[in-house]
This record gives structure tokens, C-alpha cells and sequence, in this order.
């Protein structure tokens, strides 16, 4: 399979950033501690598994003295990303992390849903957005989604509100299709998901989505987002206080076989209610 573009290019980048920072005759670690990062991350940076962030790359540049290269460069990448500004750092971030749990309160999780799905919430959100826009932005949320199929997958754990089930989006044959996918992934052990029933009334995070993400050499972060925006999170104390929320929202939830039970009904529902339209 060819390597995307983009992919391309950051490889790219990585290579240059390893050829001037050894004709600089510095160590990862020591340009790391030039430009405020570990020396670990300046390999991942050079092998384009992870993507600096603009101020990164903007010291790279005064430490290497590279005229602006890397900024540049950076800036045309960053705004080739088929992703929101807030949401670019989180969508590197999942392909690092070792557990992944999420609360969903009204849609499906981006890593968990199909096509058809994401098309249908892509198009409720920008009802005047061209066909090339929608299938941008559908590829890249299902593009996400491999990093639960490979060998080196995250623990992915989803606590969805029972509203995730009850408003059929894209109509009843989609929603359908939508959690018969999410029942085949948990059976296939590539997610446990848990479900809050609706009579469980108020629970510990009623504000948005929350996303918590364990690495094995970085300290954990979380990612909180609201309707037009998103802020990642990695101050300890704050971090603590999102995984303690999200404690509670698995106390709250059903257990992962009555949350599977749940969902198959819904899904069963959704079929009866295709099939006589």
C-alpha cells in the first residue's frame, strides 16, 4: 500500500531534522534539553512517530540555526491535517498510547465509528460543506480507527450514555449498523464497553467527552471536549481529578455483558424498524 502524502512528508521531515542535528554534533538528548523536550521524543520525532508542535519546531530551528526549515515546514503540515487545530496533538497522541478510555454522552466515539456513521454526524454538523469536505473528514476519523485492529493495540475501554443509543443517527438503518459494529468489536475483545442507562439520572462528568490516555514512557494525559473546542490536559493533579470521574462513570454504568445485551436489543429495534419502512 502507498504511504499517504502527508506521511510522506513527515518522514521527510524526521530524516532532516537527524541530518542537521548530527551535522550540529548534538545528541537527541541534547538538542532535547536545547528545545525544552526529552531526547526520547526528539527520536520520535525523527522517526515521524510523533509530530512536534509549532513552538517545538520553532526552537529546533534557533538551536540548529536552520533559518526557519522546520516552522515552515510544520506550518504546511499542520494545515494539510484533516483534523480540528484542538484536535491534531490528541489524534498523534492515540497512536502511542497503551489505554485509551473514553465517555461518550451523546455520539459514538470517533475510534469506534463506521462510515456511514461518521458521514451522517459529519453532515448534521456542516449541512453546506462540499462532497470532498465530508469524505475528508469521514476517511480520517475511520483511519483513526486501525489502531484497535493491530498487534500492538491499546486497552481500549468506552462508557457510553444509553443517549448514544436512542437518537438514530443517519436514520435507523445506519444507527443499526452503528451498533452491531460496536457489539462485534467488544466480542472481539478490541474494546470493552460499559453503558449508563438513562435512569441512573445525574453522574460524575455531564459537561462534554472525555478521553484518558496512558504511554509507557510518558505520564498520562486527558482530553476533554465541548461542542466547538478541546483542551488537552496534563498537569498530574487534573489529570488525577479526570481519571477519578471517570471512576465514578464506571461505577454508574451497567456491566460489560448487560451493556452487550443492551446494545443488541437497541440494534434489533433499529432493524425491525428499517425493515417495515
Amino acid at each position: 500500500m502507498a504511504k499517504a502524502p502527508r506521511q510522506a512528508a513527515w518522514e521527510f521531515f524526521g530524516a532532516e531534522l537527524k541530518r542537521r542535528r548530527e551535522v550540529a554534533e548534538l545528541t537527541q538528548e541534547e538538542l532535547g534539553r536545547q528545545v525544552f523536550v526529552s531526547g526520547g521524543y526528539i527520536g520520535q520525532f525523527e522517526q515521524a512517530i510523533r509530530k512536534p508542535q509549532l513552538d517545538v519546531a520553532q526552537r529546533i530551528d534557533d538551536s540548529l540555526q536552520t533559518d526557519g526549515f522546520f516552522e515552515r515546514m510544520c506550518r504546511k503540515l499542520i494545515d494539510k491535517s484533516p483534523y480540528a487545530e484542538y484536535f491534531r496533538a490528541v489524534a498523534e497522541l492515540e497512536v502511542l498510547a497503551t489505554k485509551i478510555c473514553e465517555f461518550a454522552p451523546t455520539v459514538v466515539p470517533g475510534l469506534l465509528q463506521t462510515a456511514e456513521y461518521a458521514r451522517a454526524v459529519t453532515i448534521a454538523a456542516n449541512p453546506f460543506a462540499t462532497e470532498e469536505y465530508v469524505e475528508e473528514k469521514v476517511a480520517a476519523r475511520t483511519e483513526r480507527a486501525h489502531i484497535l485492529k493491530g498487534t500492538t493495540r491499546p486497552e481500549y475501554w468506552a462508557v457510553l450514555h444509553e443517549n448514544v443509543l436512542r437518537v438514530p443517527v443517519g436514520g435507523t438503518d445506519v444507527i443499526a449498523g452503528q451498533l452491531e459494529h460496536l457489539v462485534a468489536a467488544a466480542r472481539a475483545r478490541q474494546v470493552l464497553v460499559s453503558v449508563i442507562p438513562c435512569a441512573v439520572g445525574a453522574h460524575a462528568y455531564m459537561t462534554g467527552t472525555l478521553k484518558l490516555m496512558e504511554f509507557a514512557e510518558s505520564p498520562p494525559t486527558a482530553y476533554t471536549e465541548t461542542e466547538f473546542s478541546g483542551t488537552l490536559l496534563d498537569d498530574p493533579a487534573v489529570v488525577k481529578q479526570a481519571q477519578r470521574a471517570y471512576d465514578l462513570l464506571r461505577v454508574a454504568a451497567l456491566s460489560p455483558q448487560a451493556s452487550l445485551a443492551l446494545i443488541e436489543s437497541a440494534a434489533e429495534d433499529y432493524r425491525r424498524c428499517a425493515s417495515t419502512t
